[in-house]
């Protein structure tokens, strides 16, 4: 069977504020529109995706999906509405109709594969297929700001896209459309001048960007930074966190040889996809010798947030033979807490020894492993 899909994207995204059509603004890196015309190409079963646009997007969305195969590009129209019928009408001109359709709006790109799998098995059992969730929450009618009624929950439920249907029944549906109808979905065009639509299970994932906020949608990144400074410069005391701690010995480095600070700096580094802390503070360059790790790791936290991003939480543990470690850990906490800007809570540092084993545990260096969450701000 021949199925299509169409994607109406012809609306400019008013409710954003944004200067251009919101299904062009990136999410991640990566367009709107792309992510979701991507959804839709992948699945083998779709053998054409229609996309509905304003005239004046056409180059630049021409460009953005000029890779895909099988794609076309119909003028949309002033409302989602007349998009649709533009589209069905294009596809009522080929040489063999699809036997079904499925419309899903461009700003829904997080449309999984198994919402179109089972939209596609939906439509070919019943010849209607709306995606939808059952609602959870207490639905109310209001009236002048004031609640007037309450609406039965189990009876109700979310409507989403995709939306699928037997081509020539919602093509028919369309060309019955008169100037007085006003449908938000496809499946409220059937449900007048064909029948009622059946539904099938959606997922909350499956939002729609309709205002800036959700474009600005949290996103979570991990980060691992290992270090190692063997003992062995001449000294009294090393540093850890910032904190000097009693040694018979210090720790071999350009700068201050702070093990714990380097590793949780290559970890936030790694976790933003930067370079390591070698590329930004090179033990070639004079400038860091001897620098307070600290001042490095304030310089790394200027540039994650640059990124966009900021420290959830850091993990780090500690593997040293020796000196003990465990009084120092509550301040090494609160200077690197101090420093980007987080809770004291969000830190943890543990430490223990080799047991004797290898260099560690001979007492010639100290290893720190630490892990970072960044979170988009």
């Amino acid at each position: 069977m021949k199925i299509c899909a169409v994607i109406p994207a012809a609306g400019s995204g008013s409710r954003t504020g944004f200067e251009q059509n919101k299904v062009l603004q990136k999410y991640d890196g990566i367009p709107v529109l792309r992510r979701t015309v991507s959804a839709f190409a992948a699945d083998e079963q779709i053998e054409k995706v229609i996309v509905c646009i304003r005239e004046c997007d056409r180059a630049e969305i021409s460009a953005l999906l000029s890779d895909f195969k099988s794609i076309s590009l119909v003028c949309g129209g002033a409302t989602r509405t007349e998009s649709v019928k533009n589209a069905l009408e294009f596809l009522a001109k080929e040489q063999t109709l699809p036997d079904y359709v499925l419309i899903h709006d461009a700003a829904r790109p997080f449309v999984s594969p198994k919402i179109i799998r089972d939209c596609i098995d939906t439509v070919r059992a019943f010849g209607s297929a709306v995606c939808s969730l059952p609602c959870t929450d207490t639905l109310v009618s209001a009236s002048g700001g004031m609640v007037c009624g309450k609406l039965d929950r189990e009876s109700t439920y979310l409507v989403q896209t995709p939306q699928a249907f037997s081509f020539p029944l919602l093509l028919a549906a369309y060309r019955k459309i008169t100037p007085q109808d006003v449908f938000t979905d496809d499946a409220g065009v059937f449900a007048k001048y064909i029948a009622p639509p059946r539904l099938f299970t959606g997922e909350r994932t499956n939002i729609k960007l309709t205002f800036r906020e959700d474009f600005s949608m949290t996103q979570f990144r991990t980060g691992i930074g290992i270090d190692t400074h063997a003992f062995g410069k001449s000294g009294d005391h090393i540093t850890l966190g910032g904190v000097k701690i009693p040694s018979e010995s210090g720790l071999l480095a350009h700068s201050d040889g702070d093990v714990l600070v380097h590793a949780v700096m290559d970890a936030l580094l790694s976790a933003a996809g930067l370079s390591d802390i070698g590329h930004y503070f090179p033990d070639t360059d004079p400038q860091y010798k001897d620098a307070d790790s600290l001042v490095l790791l304030a310089n790394v936290n200027d540039l994650i947030q640059k990124q966009g991003l900021a420290v959830g939480n850091i993990s780090a543990a500690i593997v040293a033979q020796k000196p003990k470690l465990a009084p120092y850990i509550p301040q090494m906490k609160q200077n690197i807490a101090y420093v980007l800007q987080i809770s004291e809570r969000n830190i943890g540092i543990t430490a223990g020894t080799n047991e004797g084993l290898g260099s560690l545990g001979r007492g010639e260096g100290i290893t720190v492993t630490a892990n970072v969450l960044l979170r988009s701000k």
